[in-house]
């Protein structure tokens, strides 16, 4: 069970996205479900729903919300694809307590996110949800239809199929018949803008039909044609991942039902720089998914570390040689499912027992094994502190990985323990970060480590003691012998 402290993450999106004062938000939702069609005469397991500005695409999501207004859902699952932090296979869940909107604030369903974070496929990365605008535009949508449900927000990253399938039981797997699910998505983005110009002309007939064409695959609840259209055709739709976990965890008597489609040029004339929007439904009943096993803790075995230590010294010689970036199948490397698992990591490069370089990704974002192949060549050839390495020097430097746990906040300084904790320090739109074995291998109690952190920051070396916040992790280190 999580901590009863009340933690509200605030929706950014008042006053810009959709209206900040209270009345004026409801007024313009109810104008918007008034044009809409009578609902379905189903129960609603899901939707699929747009998540643009609602000058935009307010119209097309209150589609999707008639179909639930007045309905009772205990819980709803918004999932959203991250357009602000790339994560590979893998799905973020919050920390917080409450979400708030202007219409008021709602519960996490925290126990259910809970039972996520058992699985590494879900991690908690919570500047992955401050800023993700594709979870929050719904939460005014759903207020306005539902009431006294518990919300658990997903930020999806970019998920291949198996991560997609993984996702999709692990959720079957713990939800009841009064979840509802909405995969948040904008279908084609289409313009210079977006990189994105299939056809120059009769361009609504051909964005229809490359829209429907998807949703065809869709309808048919098949989320590998779905996949395989999106890779033929390049169509930019988002939330295809989102989209591709629901239809997944769809019992087989499921239907799906379009509801509205739209897009941003036939509201402003300008199909130069043009989004479409589609609202669809799936109604069915729940059926009781299998239960996930939950693996056990990602440590590894002296032979993973071993093959792990070799990998980035085998990255490193083949960046040198063919002056690319190596894939683990060039590197005659195969993952192991610890060494596949969505983790952060460092590698620190060592030359006669001084630092020739370190760089790594605190916050998890992809497979361990691909964190150390990057950031092995990244400490090689791009720590700003160092030449870069040159072929010569490979044979003499002696490699470090440090596997990270992910961090989480501390109340105080106080909090932190030498020699257990890495340590991230934030003030001032400033950071730095020291590794857990930095501190005792220069000797350094915490104040003299936290000045030091602050100095790396670019801040005075006493800016730690007021107005600092901190996040502390933990690290498996190892190193050649």
């Amino acid at each position: 069970m999580k901590e009863t402290t009340k933690e509200v993450l605030e929706s950014h999106l008042a006053g810009s996205w959709y209206a900040a004062d209270a009345r004026t938000l409801r007024d313009q939702l109810e104008e918007f479900l008034t044009k809409t069609a009578e609902p379905l005469n189903e129960p609603v397991l899901g939707l699929i729903q747009p998540h643009a500005g609602y000058r935009f695409s307010g119209e097309t999501a209150a589609y999707g919300i008639r179909q639930i207004q007045g309905k009772s859902y205990r819980r709803i699952i918004v999932m959203g694809p991250s357009h602000q932090l790339p994560m590979e296979n893998m799905a973020s869940v919050p920390t917080v307590t409450h979400y708030k909107t202007p219409l008021g604030v709602i519960p996490i369903d925290c126990d259910f996110i809970d039972r996520l974070l058992k699985y590494p496929q879900f991690q908690s990365l919570d500047h992955a949800h401050t800023a993700e605008h594709s979870v929050q535009i719904q939460l005014p949508l759903l207020q306005m239809a539902v009431e006294g449900f518990s919300l658990v927000p997903i930020v999806v990253g970019e998920l291949d199929l198996d991560s997609i399938h993984s996702i999709a039981d692990i959720l079957h797997s713990l939800i009841d018949d009064s979840t509802l699910i909405v995969a948040s998505s904008d279908f084609t983005h289409y313009g210079l803008h977006f990189r994105y110009l299939p056809f120059r002309e009769n361009i609504p007939e051909g964005l229809r039909k490359l829209d429907l064409g998807a949703y065809e695959y869709v309808e048919a609840k098949d989320p590998e044609s779905f996949y395989e259209y999106i890779n033929e055709t390049g169509a930019t739709i988002c939330g295809r991942a989102p989209i591709a976990i629901l239809l997944s965890m769809l019992p087989s008597k499921a239907k799906m039902h379009l509801l509205h489609y739209t897009t941003s040029g036939e509201m402003t004339g300008d199909y130069s720089h043009c989004v479409s929007y589609l609202s669809a439904a799936a109604t069915g009943v729940w059926e009781t998914g299998e239960k996930v096993e939950i693996p056990s803790e990602g440590t590894l075995s002296e032979e993973e570390k071993t093959a792990l230590l070799k990998l980035a010294r085998d990255a490193l010689v083949f960046a040198a040689q063919h002056q690319r970036v190596p894939t683990a199948k060039e590197l005659k490397y195969t993952p192991t499912t610890a060494t596949n698992a969505v983790r952060g990591a460092f590698v620190t490069l060592k030359k006669e027992a001084q630092l020739r370089g370190c760089i790594g990704d605190i916050f998890p974002s992809r497979p361990l094994y691909k964190t150390v192949i990057a950031n092995a060549l990244n400490a090689a050839f791009n720590d700003p502190r160092f030449r870069p390495v040159t072929a010569s020097e490979i044979n003499e430097l002696q490699i470090e990985i440090s596997m990270l746990t992910p961090p989480h906040p501390v109340p105080s300084y106080e909090d932190i323990s030498i020699g257990k904790h890495g340590i991230l320090l934030n003030k001032e739109g400033r950071r730095a970060v020291f590794l857990p074995q930095v501190a005792p291998e220069q000797g350094w109690d915490l104040p003299t480590t936290l000045e030091h952190l602050s100095e790396k920051a670019g801040l005075e070396k006493d800016a730690w003691g007021k107005g600092a916040s901190f996040e502390v992790f933990e690290a498996v280190v190892f190193h050649e012998s």
